[in-house]
């Protein structure tokens, strides 16, 4: 079966915006020009019945090359219930799309299994260190294009919260038109509120003794992250630990800072590299300070001190910042 005809699709990942974007997109380019009220059978909701799905994908299309059938939230349902599924999936029917969206629930791996045996699996996963590249891919791909510092503007402001993007440019399209070209000042009152950001974003701007930038990250950590203030102390216990780490005698080189923080081999040195260099501006009496800031602050967190939460990490995080700038350049 090629790729063009193959007759299964597994739409899988945990963003729902993410999986329903790319399954409306495998759905337009499997009907094409096609009436979508004959060639398309959408089921969702709480009434899905899936013998009926079945008898449906073994029915030949009707006016139209392809019968295209989407099931969603295909995780809703365990491996019993999925049995007039799986039947079908021993023989499909070349004519019949069936498209299965995840959500609902864990996949049952036999539904896997038989997928990956007779079909396709879409991820949609965006990681964080992809992330800035997905972006950038999909503005350029749209109907609107944006300049060198509106592109920037939007991959800052969003960060992590990469499912927003198809919303935004969809606004951007219907607010100037297809085509339109966009700079900063027209495509900034569109942004909303600022995304989540990645945890090394934000521990690069306190090495770099940048506080407000340190700062502005921290709150889009706790608020359009939706982090709790002991996951954050946590993100930061393991940067200066990974520092104490490497600040002794007889570590000078990448990989030696890569054994002494314990990454796997064949895993990227790049965070031991960023770890040693900190240790080298701090040096050892900075690295002590840092983490005793840390552990004071663990402790107030837990109750040592009637400042708020998010008051307690502010002030750590300036006086991680504050370390950052005072170290000595070495």
């Amino acid at each position: 079966m090629t790729e063009q005809r193959r007759a299964t699709w597994l739409v899988d990942g945990d963003d729902p915006t993410l999986v329903g974007e790319a399954v409306r997109a495998l759905v337009d380019d499997l009907i094409g020009d096609a009436d979508r009220s004959v060639a398309l059978e959408d089921h969702r909701g709480e009434e899905v019945d899936l013998a009926a799905v079945a008898d449906a994908c073994r029915t030949p299309p009707f006016l139209s090359d392809r019968r295209v059938v989407v099931v969603r939230d295909i995780g809703r349902w365990g491996t019993e219930d999925l049995t007039p599924l799986l039947a079908y999936l021993e023989d499909p029917l070349e004519s019949t799309a069936l498209i299965l969206a995840a959500g609902g629930g864990r996949l049952a791996p036999k539904l896997i299994a038989a997928i990956k045996a007779k079909g396709h699996i879409t991820g949609t996963a965006v990681s964080g260190r992809e992330a800035k590249g997905w972006l950038r891919d999909r503005i350029r791909s749209s109907g609107v294009r944006l300049d060198g510092h509106a592109e920037s503007l939007v991959e800052a402001h969003l960060g992590e919260d990469v499912s927003r993007l198809g919303a935004l440019l969809e606004v951007l399209v219907a607010a100037y038109g297809e085509g339109a070209r966009l700079t900063t000042a027209e495509v900034e009152p569109y942004l909303g509120a600022a995304g989540s950001v990645a945890p090394w974003d934000f521990t690069d701007a306190i090495d770099g003794g940048r506080t407000e930038v340190a700062l502005e990250l921290l709150h889009r950590l706790m608020e359009a992250g939706e982090r709790h203030p002991l996951v954050i102390l946590s993100i930061l216990a393991r940067h200066v630990q990974g520092t104490l780490r490497v600040d002794g005698a007889g570590i000078g080189t990448e990989a030696q800072a890569a054994a002494a923080m314990g990454l796997p081999k064949g895993r990227s040195t790049y965070p031991a590299k960023k770890a040693l260099a900190a240790a080298r501006r701090l040096g050892p009496a900075g690295v002590t300070e840092a983490v005793g800031l840390v552990a004071d602050a663990e402790v107030d967190l837990k109750g040592g001190t009637e400042w708020s939460p998010q008051l307690t990490l502010e002030v750590l995080v300036a006086r991680l910042c504050r370390l950052a700038r005072s170290a000595p350049r070495r």
